[in-house]
């Protein structure tokens, strides 16, 4: 138990925070993409399992090749400004980058000025491409005003008969930017989020612990001046309720492992003020034994039925738990 506990408590702690963070920017992007574009940002290796974890939580694709690799996901991106500033000037890179990528171009076109320069020669190098046979993906903006931007781009493409181009959007994204885009009517296709995703910001860490309450079939119990830090002994099963639409119903019960599920009242664990009756109501187990004996005894899950199952289960938290402002507390 105790050589287990610091990789343990890294992995779902961080992970979680990330998948999180990811959760609350797919609830509010609409029909966008989502990228993970933090792995410059991300610290260290952490960016790997933050990309993951992205994923986990509703990304569809990254900007971190390697991790893309590692778990079977599909990779996303456009050039750099410096890849644009190291040609004489942007027509050229343009091209350079068609050349090489005919099948998956996105053209970052605010290097020197996004509507004057940018788009135009996007525009004329898409339209080479299309002499070609071959079709650009779109254009990416990385800084200004995104709405205002956008829309002029927009306009621009659609203009030129490029209505295919979608437009991508980056540069400090988080759920409450990308919300406001989305008010204004933004025709964003594409965020890619980055260091307000991976780092996990504004929450440095999720405090998630870990505490012994079982050791050579005995319970064990700590005790503390803080009732909340006081441990409720013994091996536990975790069960969840759920309301007649079959939606979580405002707590979750622990009992001992073994014990029926609860048949009546539920009460707070710090504060016998507070119970509630969920004799009536439907509840189902959620803890798995996962290894025995040193062994895994749950077959392995891929990423893709990670986030399935996670987007599932958050489908059935109503809405007041997910609201950004003001949201009910789950007990």
């Amino acid at each position: 138990a105790q050589l287990v506990e610091t990789m343990l408590l890294n992995i779902l702690n961080f992970e979680s925070l990330i998948a999180t963070r990811a959760a609350r920017i797919k609830q509010v992007a609409g029909n966008s993409s989502l990228s993970d574009f933090g792995l410059r940002r991300a610290q260290g290796f952490g960016g790997i399992l933050a990309t993951r974890a992205a994923a986990a939580g509703g990304f569809e694709t990254t900007s971190n090749v390697y991790g893309a690799a590692l778990y079977d996901l599909p990779v996303a991106g456009t050039m750099a400004h410096s890849f644009v500033q190291s040609y004489d000037d942007e027509l050229e890179a343009f091209r350079a980058f068609a050349a090489v990528r005919p099948h998956d171009c996105i053209f970052l076109v605010d290097t020197y000025n996004t509507l004057k320069s940018g788009i135009p020669n996007a525009i004329t190098v898409a339209k080479e491409m299309e002499a070609k046979g071959y079709k650009a993906k779109g254009i990416r903006l990385d800084s200004g005003d995104l709405a205002y931007l956008s829309r002029a781009a927009r306009q621009m493409l659609d203009a030129a008969g490029l209505h295919y181009l979608k437009i991508a959007a980056s540069n400090q994204l988080d759920e409450f930017v990308i919300k406001s885009l989305q008010e204004q009517r933004a025709p964003i296709d594409i965020f890619g989020v980055g260091t307000n995703l991976v780092t996990g910001k504004p929450d440095a860490a999720l405090d998630g612990v870990y505490k012994l309450t079982m050791a050579e079939g005995r319970p064990r119990l700590k005790l503390s001046e803080s009732l909340e830090k006081t441990i409720l002994p013994g091996v536990k099963q975790v069960y969840r309720v759920l309301d007649d639409k079959g939606m979580f119903f405002d707590a979750d019960a622990v009992l001992l492992a073994g014990e029926d599920p609860p048949a009546g009242t539920i009460f707070h664990p710090y504060d016998a003020t507070k119970f509630i009756d969920v004799g009536k109501l439907r509840q189902e187990p959620l803890l798995q034994k996962v290894m025995s004996g040193g062994k895994r005894v749950l077959p392995r899950t891929s990423l893709k039925q990670i986030a399935g199952y996670a987007g599932k289960r958050l489908a059935l938290l109503p809405a007041e738990y997910k609201r950004f402002e003001n949201p009910h507390v789950y007990k």
